[in-house]
């Protein structure tokens, strides 16, 4: 069975030659396979991170039995499709043919082939197979505790699109509780990762790509085999049927199907610039507590989402914000939804380069390049030279600013403990920053009271670098491009 396993495993996964990053995921799977006891190996993200091609590179040195669960259908349907992937797994026909009545009977089978070697048993899209019932987990726990556990070269995948489901029914569920679980939340691509995968690409170009789709990897894939970037994102945007016009209600589908108010959610925030949990609360008409507070966690977990509140307030304030994290839901809310029902219609399809408007497009990768430096915020520290120093750091906001100063915000502050406030201003402009930008930054300073005594930093995060003029000022303590970033990055 094995030697029949290893043949039709070279021929179905092969070597990938083109495989880019993810080392320390890597290294975390491989250890999960490296205990001298069975393991169980939960991996969850949101859709075209990447889970599968990391689990098949990965693991493709041992039988590899994959079963993969179809959207929307009921136990039935389940199990028709997953003895159809066993009858080609096992190389035996007849298997499409048997019946079982239960999960319970499927996969003590399953169990019974599998009791001796190095197996991994991998089930993707766990919550489709599941329909979203704990019924499927409670029978594979029968049976990973009567049988599999114990084949000491066993590693059994669970792998979802679903954080929620993975999290609740797999990784905290009282089935599988206390097992020998390994747990890895898949995260989209560094910025160094994105770089690689792009290949020879201009530091703008891929600043561009990831402020635009993300570090997704199929979202890079798509963009990169154009001859430009902006090429790229224009005809997988605005062509009819184009990739990127259709993924937004795929993204759903495959994540949240249960649930209504995770679109609704991002539909709201994707009309305003941020939102609080009670305006949240207010457009869905829902009253506060436990099941709004698990859906924006739930969002948050596949990254579509974010939180953030002013670097001094506590994490729990109440001027907490909301907005959509998500590079390609932020770019499609922006710039394809508004024109939708053109793009359908093919009215950009020979020139989809017209759709996206140049100067509205640069403004609004400007301040996606501002939540960029935010989140990076240790990549920032990095380059200044701080990040030994313990510090809190975030955009500045309060009460008072908000309401007297509407368009009023620090990009990027650092609070640090050795009694220095660094202050960042972010600009992605084409052109280099002038001396225009210290008064601006000037006005900013005066209405910030809460530094102290302490010694202020202040430091320009310019794409494109200052001018002459600017430099000669010697206002700024520090100016940091784009070529600072990138170098940064080639070292972490």
């Amino acid at each position: 069975m094995e030697a029949k396993m290893s043949k039709i495993r070279q021929e179905k996964f092969g070597k990938s030659i083109s495989f880019v990053g993810r080392r320390d995921e890597m290294k975390y799977i491989t250890d999960a396979t490296k205990t001298g006891e069975a393991g169980i190996l939960v991996v969850y993200g949101r859709r075209r991170v990447g889970k599968t091609e990391l689990i098949e590179h990965v693991l493709q040195d041992r039988n590899l039995i994959k079963l993969e669960g179809v959207e929307d259908g009921d136990t039935k349907a389940q199990m028709v499709r997953v003895l159809y992937q066993l009858s080609k797994a096992f190389d035996d026909k007849y298997v499409t043919n048997m019946k079982f009545n239960t999960w319970l009977e499927l996969f003590d089978f399953i169990a019974s082939k599998i009791s001796v070697g190095k197996w991994t048993l991998y089930l993707e899209e766990v919550q489709w197979l599941a329909e979203y019932k704990n019924e499927l987990i409670s029978d594979l726990k029968y049976v990973w505790d009567n049988t599999l556990r114990r084949n000491p070269d066993l590693l059994l995948v669970l792998c979802g699109s679903s954080p929620s489901f993975m999290q609740n029914q797999v990784v905290h569920s009282k089935a599988l509780y206390n097992r020998s679980i390994y747990e890895l939340n898949l995260r989209e691509f560094s910025l160094k990762e994105t770089e690689t995968m792009l290949g020879n690409r201009s530091y703008r170009e891929v600043m561009d790509a990831y402020l635009t789709v993300g570090g997704i990897p199929e979202y890079l894939k798509r963009v990169k085999k154009h001859s430009s970037i902006r090429l790229g994102i224009c005809e997988e945007s605005f062509k009819k049927d184009s990739y990127f016009s259709n993924e937004k209600k795929r993204i759903f589908i495959s994540s949240f199907a249960t649930n209504v108010h995770y679109q609704e959610i991002v539909d709201f925030l994707s009309q305003v610039k941020f939102a609080s949990k009670k305006d949240i609360e207010k457009h869905l008409n829902t009253r506060g507590g436990g099941n709004l507070t698990n859906v924006l966690r739930d969002l948050e977990l596949c990254g579509f989402i974010d939180r953030y509140v002013p670097y001094q307030m506590d994490s729990n304030s109440s001027l907490v914000r909301y907005c959509i994290a998500d590079s390609y839901l932020r770019f499609y809310f922006k710039f394809i939804a508004p024109i939708a029902d053109r793009i359908q219609q093919g009215d950009y399809s020979q020139a989809p380069l017209h759709a996206l408007n140049n100067e509205s497009y640069q403004k609004w990768l400007g301040l996606s390049f501002e939540r960029f430096c935010r989140k990076h915020s240790q990549m920032i520290a990095n380059i200044i030279g701080f990040s030994a120093v313990r510090y809190k750091s975030g955009a500045f906001f309060n009460r008072t600013t908000i309401k007297k100063e509407e368009g009023y915000q620090i990009d990027l502050i650092f609070d640090r403990a050795d009694h220095v406030t660094t202050i960042c201003e972010i600009k992605y402009t084409k052109s280099k920053t002038g001396t225009e930008i210290v008064e601006e930054f000037e006005r900013k300073l005066r209405l910030l009271t809460d530094v102290g005594s302490k010694t202020i930093e202040k430091v320009l995060i310019t794409a494109s670098g200052a001018t002459d003029a600017l430099l000669a000022t010697a206002y700024f303590d520090r100016i940091i491009t784009l070529e600072d970033i990138f170098s940064v990055n080639k070292n972490l």
